[in-house]
């Protein structure tokens, strides 16, 4: 009901204010588990795909969103909560690896599921190698996934700013991939690598990014 109401009032009030570019939306199946595989240049990617996304698109987010505070906690923690994102502790292995069945929980029961396959926003702005939890979430649930090219959002939150900002952002939706019997009789490792590739490729026509080759790290918290 939450995600009802905040989605009647948020997303036109934000397209009206920053406008942003909308390409092949019609390619987001209105209904049925989807898997929406994006490039991650921003925080703000999490609030940009599920404004522009006529249906609820479902992601996991850092728990640390969840419990700050100040404005911008308060912000974070309602946007979140109200979008119906789900908490995870992403420096516990244990808990990240839950987070995969959590996503096919989501897929069960039909809904649209949000993954940034690279693990962590570019900071350079190339597109990193992708991980493989987007191809096992596919070959597990058989959802269709549908890669989509952010282009600018960097710009809407720069690294160290405390909201968002004006900028012009483009978002690209790409034709829905279906993997459900492609991989029948491939080696499990082999089938997640290959999905996955396909995957980073789709995303990487749509974003037109450099290809940086390998995975993205997330640099040492001091």
């Amino acid at each position: 009901m939450l995600y009802e109401v905040m989605h009647a009032v948020v997303p036109p009030l934000a397209k009206a204010v920053w406008r942003p570019t909308v390409e092949g939306l019609d390619k987001l199946p209105p209904t049925g588990p989807v898997i929406v595989a994006s490039n991650h240049l921003s925080f703000a990617d999490s609030m940009v795909i599920p404004i522009v996304a006529p249906r609820q698109v479902v992601f996991l987010a850092k728990r640390d969103y969840f419990t700050g505070r100040g404005i911008k906690g308060t912000l974070q923690r309602g946007w979140f909560t109200g979008m119906g994102m789900v908490p995870v502790d992403r420096d516990d292995t244990k808990a990240a690896l839950a987070s995969l069945d959590t996503a096919l929980e989501v897929l069960g029961r039909g809904k649209a599921f949000g993954i940034y396959p690279e693990g962590t926003r570019s900071r350079d702005g190339r597109l990193y190698r992708g991980r493989t939890g987007v191809a096992h979430l596919a070959l597990t649930s058989g959802a269709p996934v549908v890669p989509v090219g952010l282009v600018g959002t960097e710009n809407l939150q720069p690294v160290g700013s405390t909201l968002p900002r004006l900028a012009d952002v483009t978002v690209r939706f790409g034709d829905p991939l279906s993997f459900s019997e492609a991989y029948d009789g491939v080696p499990p490792g082999r089938a997640r690598r290959e999905v996955t590739d396909l995957v980073m490729a789709a995303i990487q026509r749509l974003s037109g990014q450099e290809l940086a080759g390998v995975y993205n790290e997330r640099p040492a918290e001091h």
